[in-house]
């Protein structure tokens, strides 16, 4: 996949689209029905990801006009706001999410190509402001997997799954809490390497089965260790 945000753009927008339709067809009942975080309804997972998108939308603003302007006002205000959103219907939810995504474009169309090279002050720290919308593509990816309406990480883009898979990676080669291992994509020649090898657990799979597993999504089910053994287990991925 490639790392250009203006060539994100097209990915981001088949990818809303079939949250759009997702959400259109839930009913209240479904919107108060668990997701798969704990603690969270289907409606604090709509809500956080149009106030993320909210939140990417200062970040860009930010990087087009060299203001300090952070994500959110602060952690306290981010989570009083999804609490705020969660108890909302169906119908209210979804508009709230096509016009926070809405919005999110705008930010990205009005972007200088100087702009993006820019380093924003992300909820975690210094981010490229070149990685913003492959960020959203992320939310907006992982979070309809855990709306738990049937759109699973096999319904992924290949693309998506291979970029998720190599980002989680490098994340957990840097994290001295992760477990060795070698993962492996079928078909792919090349391996992901995690700690020291020799000796390590091999890991087998598509790589969105691998990429919902390292992050939470999956049980790994369809994943093969090689020597026979139980899958290792990974930090959990923020």
């Amino acid at each position: 996949m490639t790392s250009d945000p203006l060539l994100l753009t097209g990915d981001l927008a088949e990818a809303n689209d079939r949250l759009l339709r997702t959400v259109a067809g839930l009913t209240a009942a479904d919107v108060a029905a668990p997701s798969l975080l704990p603690g969270w309804t289907r409606a604090h997972v709509l809500t956080h990801l149009a106030r993320n998108a909210d939140g990417f939308v200062n970040l860009l603003t930010a990087a087009r006009t060299g203001e300090p302007i952070p994500m959110y006002a602060s952690v306290e205000a981010r989570n009083a706001d999804i609490e705020a959103g969660a108890g909302r219907g169906p119908a209210d939810l979804l508009d709230d999410l096509r016009r926070s995504g809405q919005r999110f474009d705008a930010a990205v169309a009005q972007m200088p190509a100087e702009a993006w090279g820019a380093m924003v002050q992300a909820r975690r720290g210094p981010w490229p402001a070149a990685l913003l919308v492959w960020g959203r593509l992320r939310e907006v990816e992982v979070h309809h997997v855990d709306l738990a309406t049937g759109y699973r990480p096999a319904d992924w883009p290949a693309a998506f799954a291979q970029r998720l898979l190599h980002e989680v990676t490098t994340g957990l080669a840097g994290n001295p809490d992760a477990p060795a291992m070698v993962l492996r994509v079928d078909g792919a020649a090349h391996e992901l390497v995690v700690g020291d090898p020799e000796g390590a657990p091999t890991v087998t799979g598509p790589a969105p089965e691998l990429a919902a597993w390292l992050t939470g999504r999956g049980a790994g089910e369809l994943l093969t260790v090689v020597p026979d053994g139980p899958l290792p287990n990974p930090p959990e991925w923020i």
